[in-house]
C-alpha cells in the first residue's frame, strides 16, 4: 500500500478524522475542500516548515486507521454473512424440521385414519356377523317353528285321519253286523214259528239282542280299561247258537245254500265288530304291530351286539393297561434292584416277612430309611451335593472363595457350634459390654441346615 502525499498542488493535506468508517466511506470526496481553504486562508499569512517525520506519523497513524476500519467493515461483513448463513440454515433446518413434522404427523394422520377405517370395517364386520348371526338364529328359530307346526299339523292331520278312519270302520262294523242280523234272522224266527206258540218268535230276537248287549258290554269295558275277554266270550257263545240254529232249520226246511249263508251270517256280523274292538284293544295297550316288533327285535340285536363290543374293548383296554402296569413295575424293580442292590435286598426280605409278593412302596420307603437312614430321595451323597452346591452358591453371593466359608474367621461360624471331633467350648465374642440378644450374626438357610444337622451329630456322638 502506498502512503498519500503530505501536500498537493503545494499546499499541506489535512488528516481526516475517522469516527466511523461508515460515515468515512459515505461521505463525498468534496467536504473536506471548505476545510482545506480555511486553513489556507488562515496559514497563508505565514509559511512555515514542513515537518515531515510529524506528516509521516499522521500519514501511517492514518493509513493504520484506514486498515483498521477496512478490517473492523470485513469483519461486520463477515459477522453480517455468517448470521445470515447461519439464518438461512436455521430457517432451512426449521423448515425442514417444519417438513419432517407435517410428514411425520400426516404419517400418524394417516395411521391414525387407518386405523380408524380398520377398527370401523372390523366393526361392520363385527356387526354384520352378529346380524347374520342373529337372523340365522331367528332363520333357524322360524324354521324350527314352522318344522314344529308342520309336525303339529301333520299329526293333527294324521290324528284327524285316524279319527276319521276309525269313525268310519265303527260305523262300518256297526252296519255290518246289522245286515248280518237282517240276513239271519228270518231263519231263526222260522225255526221258532209255531202258530199255536206265536210268541216264540221273540226267541231269534232276544238271542241276537242278547250277542248285541253282549257286545256292548265288552266295548264299554274296554273303555273304562276293565277286563273285557268275558264280554267277548259270551258274545261269541250267543253268535255260535244262533248260526248252529240257522244252519240246522236252513238244512231242514231249505237248501243247504241259505242254510251255510244264515249261519255265516250269524257269526261275520259278530265277528266284524270284535275285530273292530280288538283293534281299539291293542292301541289302548300300546302293543307292537309286526313290523315294529321286528324293528325292536332288529333293535335289540343291535344294541346287543354294540355292549359286546364295547365290554371287549373294555376287557382289552384293561387287559392292556394291566400289562403296561406289570411292566412298568418289572422295569422299576430292576432299576432299583441295579442302582440300589442294598436296599432291594432289604426291601425283598422286609416283603416276605410281612407276607406281601411285591415291593409296595411303603416296603421301599422302610427298606430305605433302614439301610440309608433316610426317606426316598434322599441319602448322604444327596445332602453332601446339595450342601456343596449352597456353600458354592453362598460364596458366589458373598464374592469369597468356598474353601473360607468354613474357617473360623467366617461371619456363617460361631463359637458356639462344635466342630468335628472337637469338645465344645464356648468363647464369648471379643466385644465391650455384655451380650445381648442378635450379637451373633445371622445364618444363611444353607448355614443354619448344615448348622442342625451338625448339632444333631455332635449330640448322637455324645449320647455314644
Amino acid at each position: 500500500m502506498t502512503t498519500s502525499p503530505p501536500q498537493v498542488n503545494g499546499h499541506r493535506r489535512p488528516l481526516p478524522v475517522i469516527t466511523d468508517w461508515q460515515a468515512f466511506l459515505a461521505a463525498p470526496a468534496e467536504e473536506p475542500a471548505v476545510a482545506a481553504t480555511v486553513t489556507e486562508t488562515q496559514n497563508e499569512p505565514s509559511d512555515p516548515a514542513v515537518d515531515l517525520v510529524a506528516e509521516a506519523k499522521a500519514d501511517a497513524i492514518r493509513t493504520k486507521a484506514y486498515a483498521d476500519a477496512e478490517e473492523q467493515r470485513a469483519r461486520a461483513e463477515a459477522e453480517a454473512e455468517a448470521m445470515r448463513i447461519k439464518a438461512e440454515g436455521d430457517a432451512k433446518a426449521a423448515e425442514i424440521k417444519a417438513v419432517e413434522e407435517a410428514r411425520k404427523l400426516k404419517l400418524a394422520n394417516d395411521k391414525a385414519q387407518a386405523r380408524a377405517i380398520e377398527e370401523q370395517a372390523a366393526r361392520d364386520a363385527r356387526i354384520a356377523k352378529s346380524n347374520r348371526e342373529r337372523a340365522e338364529a331367528e332363520r333357524g328359530q322360524q324354521e324350527d317353528e314352522r318344522a314344529r307346526q308342520e309336525q303339529k299339523q301333520n299329526e293333527a292331520a294324521a290324528e284327524a285321519d285316524v279319527a276319521k278312519a276309525t269313525k268310519t270302520w265303527r260305523r262300518y262294523a256297526i252296519f255290518f253286523y246289522a245286515v248280518c242280523a237282517v240276513v239271519a234272522l228270518p231263519v231263526q224266527i222260522a225255526a221258532f214259528w209255531d202258530r199255536d206258540a206265536p210268541w216264540l218268535v221273540i226267541a231269534p230276537l232276544m238271542l241276537e239282542g242278547a250277542a248285541l248287549v253282549v257286545t256292548k258290554g265288552a266295548a264299554a269295558a274296554v273303555a273304562a280299561n276293565r277286563p273285557h275277554w268275558h264280554y267277548r266270550t259270551v258274545a261269541w257263545l250267543f253268535a255260535f247258537i244262533a248260526a248252529g240254529i240257522n244252519l240246522k232249520h236252513g238244512l231242514d226246511a231249505f237248501d243247504p245254500a241259505t242254510a251255510i249263508g244264515t249261519a255265516f251270517a250269524s257269526l261275520a256280523g259278530p265277528g266284524v265288530w270284535d275285530l273292530h274292538e280288538h283293534g281299539r284293544i291293542r292301541r289302548r295297550d300300546g302293543v307292537l304291530t309286526r313290523r315294529e316288533q321286528r324293528a325292536a327285535k332288529k333293535a335289540a340285536k343291535r344294541e346287543a351286539a354294540e355292549q359286546a363290543a364295547a365290554e371287549l374293548f373294555e376287557a382289552e383296554r384293561q387287559a392292556h393297561l394291566e400289562n403296561a402296569a406289570r411292566d412298568t413295575a418289572s422295569k422299576l424293580d430292576a432299576d432299583r434292584k441295579q442302582m440300589f442292590p442294598r436296599v432291594h435286598e432289604h426291601a425283598l426280605k422286609l416283603a416276605a416277612d410281612l407276607g406281601e409278593t411285591a415291593i409296595t412302596p411303603a416296603i421301599w420307603k422302610q427298606a430305605k430309611l433302614d439301610v440309608d437312614g433316610a426317606l426316598p430321595g434322599e441319602s448322604d451323597e444327596i445332602l453332601r451335593m446339595r450342601n456343596r452346591a449352597a456353600a458354592k452358591v453362598e460364596a458366589a453371593r458373598l464374592n469369597k472363595p468356598v474353601s473360607t466359608l468354613g474357617d473360623k474367621a467366617s461371619s456363617q461360624r460361631a463359637s458356639q457350634i462344635p466342630g468335628d471331633k472337637k469338645t465344645r467350648v464356648y468363647t464369648p465374642p471379643a466385644r465391650p459390654g455384655r451380650r445381648r440378644p442378635g450379637d451373633t450374626p445371622k445364618y444363611v438357610e444353607a448355614a443354619r441346615k448344615q448348622a442342625s444337622i451338625t448339632a444333631k451329630n455332635a449330640a448322637t456322638e455324645e449320647q455314644k
